[in-house]
């Protein structure tokens, strides 16, 4: 006898005619080829609503209402960075009103609200905008072959320490990179250590790594400008 997962209701109010004509469920079970626990369980919720139809959705009756719903939003459009429970907190606060964690992001998510870690970046000066507004108009029309003679270099400072930013912000598709979204970042931990490559539009150095001691602009020159110069003479524009 083989179990099926969905009755259509043509099915059941056929299967409810059965037994009312005074069937016995294992025989009806038989003939519609269903399990007995699928047909009694069938003729119990008949008798309890009186319906052979299944009602789809709306059983669950929603904790919050829709004005509810916007003020979620909001509250954590005000702050991104609360997490899913302090607003559930704050809600319980303003309403008496106590709902869960998982429905707090069930609501967000229907605002279009997604948990996203934070973007981070350096903070840039106006100084800093403004310089590099003018880099790009002076090199606007450079050719490839101009670009060919450049050596582009960078270090970077890597931390020894876990940074796992298991910090979560709400917001929005596309906004990412609002201030509001970015996890700005100054300095580093001291237990690091340092390295530097360049890269040209035909290829890249080797990765040079700055061990022992602070790098000092003289010791920059000797160890990692000078050297390179040396194996591309050419990029000294």
């Amino acid at each position: 006898m083989s179990s099926r997962h969905h009755i259509d209701d043509f099915m059941r109010c056929r299967i409810i005619g059965k037994i009312e004509e005074g069937r016995k469920i294992t025989d009806v079970a038989r003939e519609f080829d269903i399990t007995h626990s699928v047909v009694s369980r069938l003729w119990k919720s008949f008798k309890t609503t009186g319906m052979c139809s299944r009602r789809h959705g709306g059983d669950r009756v929603r904790s919050t209402t829709p004005a509810e719903d916007r003020y979620i939003v909001l509250s954590a459009k005000r702050n991104g960075r609360t997490t899913a429970q302090q607003v559930a907190n704050q809600f319980l606060a303003a309403s008496v009103k106590q709902i869960s964690r998982k429905t707090v992001a069930r609501r967000l998510r229907g605002g279009e609200l997604y948990a996203r870690r934070p973007a981070v970046c350096v903070p840039l000066t106006r100084q800093h905008r403004t310089a590099r507004l003018q880099w790009c108009r002076e090199h606007h029309n450079w050719t490839e072959q101009d670009w060919a003679c450049v050596l582009f270099s960078d270090e970077s400072r890597f931390s020894l320490s876990s940074d796992c930013r298991r910090q979560l912000i709400w917001h929005e598709s596309g906004t990412a990179y609002r201030p509001e979204n970015i996890q700005e970042k100054d300095r580093y931990p001291t237990c690091s250590f340092m390295v530097w490559a360049g890269i040209m539009i035909n290829g890249r150095t080797r990765l040079h790594v700055v061990a022992n001691g602070t790098m000092t602009g003289q010791r920059y020159i000797d160890e990692v400008l000078l050297p390179h110069v040396r194996l591309f003479p050419w990029c000294c524009r």
